[in-house]
Order: C-alpha cells, then sequence, then structure tokens
C-alpha cells in the first residue's frame, strides 16, 4: 500500500513507497531484509529530507518501549520510539537524570541522538554524548549490539550516524543521580551586554538561552536555569547584566501562552521538568505552524557572528518567530557540529512559508560563512554540499564506516548522498 506521509511541521512529504509500522524488533529485521532502501523515522521532527527515503519508510513508535535501569552502573537501555518526556519522568521516580534535554521533550530518542541535537549549556554536552552502547538492524536484517567498550574511538561515528548504519532499535545511555533546577527569565538585555559579557552570561547557571525577535537591538528574553546546590556564578544580585526579571511567567514567542512552558520564577523542581522549555504534556511551541532552521558555530565567534546578522534585522524579523542562542559542550562524534569545539548555536523558529524563508536562509548563511557555521542535520538549510562538507573534518572516515555497515546502500538516500558522501 502507497501511503504519504509528512514530517511534524507538514512542509516535507515523504516518498516512500510504504510506511511500516512494526511492533517488534523481527518483524523490523524481515522488513528491513526484504527491501531494497529503508530509512527510519523517529518523532518526524525534522524540517529536511534527512529521513526520507523512495523505499520503506519504517516508523520506530510501535516498537517495545524498552526502559531498563542497571542500578550498578547507573546506564539506562531505551527503545529508539521513546521520547525524551517519557524517559525523563520514568527516571526522574527512580532518582535517575539525564545531563541534558532538548528544549523540547516531545522528540525522540534515537532520533534526536543520530542528527547530534544538543540541548543547552557551556559543559553540557548534546544529547548523543551519553550514549555508550546502542543496538541497530543492519541491511542483511541482523541485530547487531554496538558499545563504546568493544568499539573503541569508532564508536564515536557510529551515535550520531544519520540512520546512514541501520535502524536502531535500542540505545544505553549514562545517567546520573538526580537533580533540582530553577528556572528565571530576565527581559531586555542590551545587546551590547554580549559584547563584554557574552561568556559570564552564558556560563551563568548550568544552562542559558538567549531569545531574541531581531526587530530591536535587544535580547529580549534570557532563560536561565541554576542547578540547585551549584555555587552562584554571578550576575544576577540586581537583574541580570542590564536585564530587569520578568514579572511573570513567560513564553519565548511573547504573543504565545506561558503555560504551556515550564515551571518559572525561581520555583525549583526536577530536571526533568525544568531542562525543557516546555512542558510535556502541552502542545510544543507553535505546535507544527513553523519551520526551523540552526547554526552552529564556534562559540568564541558567536558575538561576532550575531553583530554580522545585525544588517540583516529587517530581513529576518518578517519571517522569524524567535531566536533562540545557546551553547553546547564539545564532543568526540564525527559528525556533530560540536566535535571539539564549544559551540554557539542560532536556532531560528520561522513562519511556515518555505518561499519567504529559504531567501532569508541564504542571506544568514552568507554572513556566517566566515565563521565556519554548519547547520543542524534535520533542520532548513541552503549551504551548497561542497561548503558542508568540507567543514567535517571526519567526514570520510563516516563514509569509510557507512561503506562497511552498508556496502549496498540501503540506507542511503538523496540527503546522505548529496550532502554526507557526495555522490
Amino acid at each position: 500500500m502507497n501511503r504519504r506521509t509528512t514530517n511534524w511541521a507538514g512542509n516535507i512529504g515523504f516518498t516512500a513507497e510504504r510506511l511500516h509500522h512494526p511492533s517488534t524488533v523481527a518483524e523490523l529485521q524481515a522488513i528491513v531484509a526484504g527491501t531494497e532502501r529503508a530509512r527510519a523515522l523517529g518523532s518526524g521532527h525534522s524540517f529536511n529530507a534527512v529521513a526520507d527515503t523512495a523505499g520503506a519508510l519504517v516508523s520506530l513508535a510501535h516498537l517495545p518501549r524498552t526502559r531498563e535501569l542497571d542500578t550498578a552502573t547507573g546506564r539506562v537501555q531505551v527503545g529508539a520510539g521513546v521520547r525524551y518526556a517519557e524517559l525523563a519522568q520514568w527516571l526522574q521516580e527512580r532518582g535517575r537524570s539525564l545531563h541534558n534535554l532538548g528544549s523540547l521533550p516531545h522528540i525522540s530518542v534515537a532520533g534526536s541522538c543520530a542528527t547530534a541535537t544538543h540541548g543547552s549549556g557551556d559543559a553540557n554536552g548534546n544529547l548523543a554524548t551519553a550514549v555508550d552502547g546502542l543496538e541497530l538492524v543492519t541491511a542483511e536484517g541482523d541485530l547487531v549490539a554496538l558499545s563504546r567498550e568493544e568499539h573503541g574511538a569508532d564508536f564515536d561515528g557510529m551515535v550520531a550516524s544519520l540512520g546512514a548504519l541501520g535502524v536502531v532499535t535500542s540505545m544505553t545511555l549514562r545517567t546520573a543521580p538526580e537533580f533540582d533546577v530553577t528556572q528565571r527569565v530576565y527581559e531586555d538585555l542590551p545587546l551590547e551586554a554580549l559584547d563584554d559579557h557574552f561568556d559570564a552570561i552564558t556560563g551563568a547557571a548550568y544552562s542559558v538561552s538567549l531569545f531574541t525577535r531581531w526587530r530591536d537591538p535587544v535580547i529580549d528574553q534570557v532563560w536561565v536555569k541554576h542547578r540547585v546546590g551549584d555555587a552562584p556564578r554571578g550576575g544576577e544580585e540586581s537583574g541580570f547584566f542590564g536585564a530587569r526579571p520578568a514579572a511573570g511567567p513567560r513564553h519565548p514567542v511573547p504573543e504565545m501562552a506561558a503555560e504551556n512552558c515550564t515551571e518559572q520564577m525561581g520555583v525549583a523542581g526536577p530536571w526533568s521538568e525544568r531542562l525543557p522549555h516546555f512542558r510535556p504534556g502541552s502542545p510544543p511551541s507553535s505546535a507544527g505552524e513553523e519551520l526551523q532552521a540552526e547554526y552552529l558555530l564556534p562559540r568564541a565567534q558567536a558575538v561576532a557572528a550575531l553583530r554580522a546578522l545585525e544588517p540583516l534585522r529587517e530581513r529576518i524579523a518578517p519571517v522569524l518567530q524567535i531566536n533562540e542562542i545557546r551553547t553546547i559542550a564539545a564532543d568526540e562524534l564525527w559528525l556533530s557540529p560540536s566535535y571539539r569545539q564549544d559551540t554557539a548555536a542560532f536556532h531560528f523558529t520561522l513562519v511556515p512559508d518555505t518561499a519567504a524563508v529559504l531567501p532569508v536562509l541564504r542571506l544568514m548563511e552568507e554572513r556566517l560563512a566566515p565563521f565556519g557555521a554548519v547547520p543542524h542535520w534535520g533542520k532548513l538549510f541552503t549551504l551548497p554540499p561542497e561548503a558542508l562538507r568540507e567543514r567535517y573534518s571526519r567526514l570520510p572516515d563516516f563514509a569509510a564506516l557507512a561503506r562497511r555497515f552498508d556496502p549496498g546502500g540501503k540506507f542511503a538516500n538523496a540527503f546522505l548522498r548529496e550532502y554526507v558522501f557526495g555522490d
């Protein structure tokens, strides 16, 4: 049966011959072994064709929702289709935590890690840096286990793999003891404050996010998430580097209701309920009525990159809902934008009008090119394939790894052939 489906935002129509919903790993193995082309589909929260295929599109949503905690090692094995909101609550109930969460808790574990999706915090690596093991179905339909212990440095090429090695069925993540977080929002941070204090601002708490609509030379909101028990890092004695405390709860997009956002005003609560911006049971952000783009670049260049975008203010603002600026710690994952460099991410939530958005993205990419900016693997971008490939030093190593796992290219789609393999 042919069936057309779309991503979460509806801007991508998948071209797959068939959408499969296996309920067991054995059923998944049979599907993969019996088709010429296959790709896995997580929560669909990508805005380009990274998950598309001309063959069989396999949803992970109905696979067993494994959650097994090894109390001796503190590791949790979790089914690939499980979403972070579900996992975070389950771990919290058992006194454990993850080091980081994305702003949306609705995204799937496997899809987030495969695309090096990140969360926020100067000292916090992206979500995939917690992965110590995974199981996947290979092109022949075999179920294989991969681990850092067994594969050493090559494992850093296997985690954020864009689905090129096979269909992941489960992941093993490191956890830590639970912790509480307070969240406060500050408004109208002067843009000039970033010139001299960017590192102090983003390093002022466990996680800090800056939001601007590019309507005025100001950071409209600063979301500051403190880990309870951490020593004060300064900046909040009277306001926050010139910003004033918000008088009540806020949504990053001022016109939207704050009731969908996680609790603020300095009320302490579990990490699982404070690190995301949005509540698990509420519609995320604009609930699909949006497009998203994101560019990641060396953290040391963040202010210069922000200033480089300023001449585009009048072009950006009309197509923008909100721009979030956050930081991510360096890692060793081959396809991570944070590979061996501390990174700043400029995330743009845009109006759902592709024709209006793409020309603005081209202009922004031109301005950000001198800083070596790379797009998030799952967001919109217009960067030429050769420009993207030259900014990832480990792409040749990854291509060799993918050929070893999938010599026939069963999991290679048009996106991977163009942007990763250069075919």
